[in-house]
């Protein structure tokens, strides 16, 4: 069992930056690859970033550029976040897949003036 807590949502101005952090623990040894997802109110949630290990990183065409995702092999993910626009408002949800797929509970990114 795999247990994800993230860390470093809030409040952002359009254009400026915030950092996401995700640490897991318990059997991370079956970690092959971690990431985030992002749900914004009344729409699905999608992909804004993996990281596999040993393999290529994706990003969403919506953040690309704009997003760096990091990792250290299968026990932490960060995600930092620049020139982050309203659209870019949601909850962010760290991901790691092994044995099944594990989630967060979610941080809030809200970018508003």
């Amino acid at each position: 069992q795999v247990h994800l807590v993230e860390s470093g949502g809030g409040l952002v101005q359009p254009g400026g930056s915030l950092t996401l952090s995700c640490a897991a623990a318990g059997t991370i040894f079956e970690i092959y690859s971690m990431g985030w997802f992002r749900q914004a109110p009344g729409k699905q949630r999608e992909l804004v970033a993996r990281i596999p290990d040993g393999g290529s990183i994706t990003y969403a065409d919506s953040v690309r550029g704009r997003f760096t995702i990091s990792g250290a092999g299968g026990k932490k993910v960060t995600l930092q976040m620049n020139n982050l626009k309203p659209e870019d408002t949601a909850v962010y949800y760290c991901t790691a897949q092994g044995g099944v797929d594990y989630w967060g509970e979610g941080t809030l990114v809200t970018v508003s003036s």
